[in-house]
């Protein structure tokens, strides 16, 4: 079901809900997805109260909640103020279309179509970047998701094998100038990083080429797992990156990337997630706990 309510000092919002999961999407500004919650439950997503409400501002603001970006990262490009009102296509009671006003400086239309399974707990977000410009770009879909603090970020690492039949590698870890392999938020497992929001603590981040299809993010007792492809025959950015989190003193960003596509004008690329959220999920505190209460969720078949 697709109603219309005021949400947070904005008027104009759209809620899409199955009448067990909800996600909730402004149509003043974005195209931003502001909350991802169950019906009247906590939202796993961040929201800066002193953002919301707000529109039309010169600057881009970070709202939190989930956005679409187009990768690699730069200023001012990456940060094209995305403060104007967003055009609604209702496609059907649990489908529907968030298209903001073309990146006119960059050459870039941005879309969101959103669908929601009938019968679960499950949600694909399509993101769609359209060359609008004159001339060929290369750019990549980028889906960042901004959890709310206090949570654990889990990625899976490549099935291990044994040398004898392995020799090549299959995995790059990308740092950033301000990573720090030694930072107690983050802990490496046989099988996973798990990385942890901790309120008042500085940037850090990471990424790699995730293989596995799935992150995941667990915070208020609940499990957000979004499921994403890779293409590793085909060129990423960032050294090979189809996955990266970052966190600072107030979020926890959990990304996926689509690979680098070269658009002709008017072409079209699309980048897709699933997103899932589980209930009664306690908190994770090293592989054991991962496997326990993770992995049989993520591999649930709704």
């Amino acid at each position: 079901m697709i109603t219309h309510t005021a949400y947070r000092g904005w008027e104009h919002n759209v809620l899409l809900s199955n009448g067990h999961l909800e996600v909730l999407a402004t149509l003043d500004v974005g195209p931003r997805l502001l909350r991802f919650a169950f019906a009247g439950g906590p939202n796993v997503l961040k929201e800066f109260a002193e953002q919301l409400g707000h529109a039309g501002e010169p600057e881009w603001k970070s709202r939190g909640g989930h956005r679409l970006w187009h990768a690699p990262e730069a200023r001012p490009r990456s940060y094209w103020p995305d403060n104007d009102p967003v055009a609604l296509e209702e496609l059907d009671e649990l489908s529907l279309c968030l298209t903001p006003p073309p990146e006119t400086g960059n050459g870039v239309q941005k879309q969101m179509e959103l669908r929601m399974a009938a019968d679960a707990d499950e949600v694909t977000v399509t993101h769609r970047l359209t060359n609008t410009g004159p001339w060929e770009i290369t750019l990549a879909p980028w889906a960042l998701s901004v959890m709310d603090m206090g949570g654990t970020a889990i990625i899976p690492l490549p099935e291990k094998r044994p040398h004898s039949e392995v020799l090549l590698p299959e995995c790059p870890l990308v740092l950033w100038p301000y990573s720090d392999l030694t930072d107690a938020r983050l802990k490496f497992t046989h099988r996973y990083i798990m990385l942890a929001q901790t309120p008042g603590s500085p940037p850090t981040k990471f990424g790699l080429a995730l293989s596995e299809g799935w992150a995941a993010y667990q915070v208020h007792g609940h499990l957000f797992v979004k499921y994403f492809d890779f293409f590793p025959e085909l060129p990423y950015p960032d050294f090979g990156c189809n996955f990266e989190a970052f966190t600072n003193e107030e979020i926890l960003e959990v990304e996926s990337l689509g690979p680098l596509t070269l658009l002709a004008p008017g072409e079209s690329v699309e980048h897709v997630e699933t997103w899932r959220l589980f209930d009664d999920v306690p908190p994770i505190t090293d592989e054991a706990s991962i496997d326990r209460e993770v992995l049989p969720r993520v591999r649930a078949e709704f």
